[in-house]
């Protein structure tokens, strides 16, 4: 993957900038040594690396905005950086950037249980969120896999979401205003605790914006009662395309469980040796959660056990207390991690029509036979949000380059029936040079132009989200004002 070339004019302010940064920081919160950068020279999508020029941590909406008053002064890029979770490449560095880390923004700022909101600094994982507020019973919706590290940062950046999703959508669903450092180092404010703020909707553009735009310091977020109670069934068919329908069929119903979760018999397999879940021997696996009273989940079930038995399934299983109900999740939680421990893997977040699913599953398995390289699948299958995960041997020529080849026909198989490239990942480095299969030239302009206002020196999150040579282009020599 591509990556602009160093700015050996910024490279040569390094010392300077230092000095600048050093003197509205602590001194433990720039690290430019070349030993120390390197822990930031990479994200979650670790196949990319490059050591920044340095990296800061500030603590507070004001160092923050010091920090990009400095870099806009002095012309230097800035890429933020949440929790480095990203698996789209959204935080990696180039070699002249400086990297914005919000780790140390990690307080709750304000928690007002009878307007259902929670006030956040932007560093704070998204599980710590629910965790503050979980002794009133209450909890924050968006559940990313990541959830335990990534931070709410990031999950703005990307417009993350979760096995949850489903029913309570993702972040730009739960997300009511933000606190929001421009590059010039101005401070601005957006929506706020309300539930919709007036004029042109900003919050939607920041929202999924990558870290273009500015840096966000604070989120007010909405906070939900917890339901009454929540179940779990597990379903084993006997190929991706059966259980795809049953998925299909589940949605045309009108049933709305809080979660569809879609394993193939690879990742079954892998993860059940790993987290002894005992899942049973079958080719697809369903999880279906639906919640709210016991009345409630046993007429919601009733119809979706109904249902999958259309389809033939190998097992029907329903949880029947909190230790089983853990155990069907339990495989499902540990995918990635389970994944990794045996291979080298890509994994893609493309967006597709629930009615889609049997072809999209087929082709993808056809897809695979071609490029001879295997692929898992595990997704949250209620909104069409694909995550097939491509095997590969990081340390065979040419395997990596393949994978590549391979992910961006399945991305621009999602586009062609009716999808998106990205559901919650981004489009980060992964997908910029994808942006035509899904985007005509005016629209990606019409993106480039929010760019521009935001940041007319095109000097947040380089090399990001559009083809790279579009971008240097427009940092190099921004256009006439029209």
């Amino acid at each position: 993957m591509e990556m602009p070339a160093p700015d050996p004019a910024i490279l040569a302010k390094k010392p300077r900038l230092i000095e600048r940064l050093q003197a509205v920081l602590p001194a433990d919160a720039v690290i430019h040594n070349d030993h120390e950068t390197r822990a930031y020279e990479c994200d979650a999508l670790t196949a990319y690396k490059c050591p920044p020029l340095c990296a800061v941590l500030p603590a507070s909406t004001e160092e923050v905005a010091a920090v990009l008053k400095i870099c806009h002064q002095e012309g230097v890029p800035v890429v933020p950086r949440g929790s480095g979770t990203s698996l789209a490449g959204g935080a990696l560095p180039t070699a002249d950037s400086v990297i914005l880390g919000v780790a140390r923004l990690n307080d709750v700022l304000e928690t007002d249980y009878d307007n259902r909101i929670i006030r956040v600094q932007s560093g704070r994982t998204n599980l710590s969120v629910s965790g503050a507020v979980e002794e009133e019973d209450f909890f924050y919706a968006p559940d990313p896999s990541s959830q335990l590290a990534c931070a709410i940062a990031g999950n703005i950046a990307m417009n993350s979401g979760g096995a949850h999703c489903l029913k309570y959508g993702v972040t730009t669903n739960n997300l009511l205003g933000v606190t929001m450092v421009m590059m010039d180092g101005t401070v601005v404010k957006i929506g706020g605790a309300h539930l919709d703020a007036g004029g042109l909707d900003l919050l939607g553009v920041i929202c999924g914006s990558e870290g273009q735009l500015g840096v966000v310091t604070e989120a007010t977020l909405r906070i939900l009662r917890k339901p009454e109670g929540a179940r779990p069934v597990l379903m084993g068919f006997n190929s991706s395309e059966v259980a795809g329908a049953c998925v299909a069929d589940i949605i045309k119903a009108g049933v709305l469980p809080v979660a569809i979760e879609f394993m193939d018999r690879l990742c079954i397999r892998v993860t059940d040796e790993f987290s002894g879940a005992g899942y049973p021997d079958c080719d697809a696996l369903l999880i279906v959660e639906v919640e709210g009273s016991d009345a409630e989940i046993d007429e919601q079930l009733g119809m979706i056990l109904q249902i999958a038995r259309k389809h033939d399934p190998v097992e029907l299983r329903e949880a029947t207390s909190a230790d089983e109900a853990a155990r069907i999740w339990l495989g499902r939680k540990s995918a990635f991690g389970a994944v990794g421990r045996i291979n080298d893997y890509m994994c893609l977040d493309g967006t597709i029509p629930v009615t889609e699913l049997p072809y999209v599953l087929r082709r993808i398995g056809e897809m695979s036979e071609e490029f001879g390289l295997e692929v898992g699948n595990v997704f949250h299958a209620g909104d069409g949000n694909m995550h097939p995960l491509i095997l590969f041997d990081a340390n065979k020529p040419g395997d990596l380059e393949t994978c590549e080849a391979f992910g961006a026909e399945i991305l621009k198989l999602c586009v062609e029936v009716g999808g998106c490239l990205t559901g919650e990942h981004g489009v980060g480095i992964e997908k910029r040079d994808l942006m035509g299969a899904q985007y005509s030239d005016a629209d990606i302009e019409a993106q480039l132009r929010v760019k521009d206002v935001f940041d007319p020196g095109w000097l947040l999150n380089p090399a990001k989200v559009f083809p790279l040579a579009v971008t240097e282009a427009r940092r190099l020599g921004p256009p006439a004002a029209a």
